[in-house]
């Protein structure tokens, strides 16, 4: 019996919340590889600088 609670315990609370956290670190990587492929696309262009004002003010 207790091992079944276990079980339900394990697949309503620890199951979900790993997936998510797992998508959120890998989201995470992916943003930066991406805006650090974009900012290298752009450097030297007007567009670049543009998108670094919006961080810095």
């Amino acid at each position: 019996m207790t091992g079944t609670v276990v079980i339900i315990i394990l697949l309503t609370i620890l199951v979900p919340v790993s997936i998510i956290m797992t998508g959120l670190l890998f989201s995470g990587i992916l943003g930066n590889i991406l805006q650090k492929d974009v900012d290298t696309e752009n450097e030297g262009t007007e567009l670049l600088e543009l998108s670094k004002k919006d961080f810095l003010s």
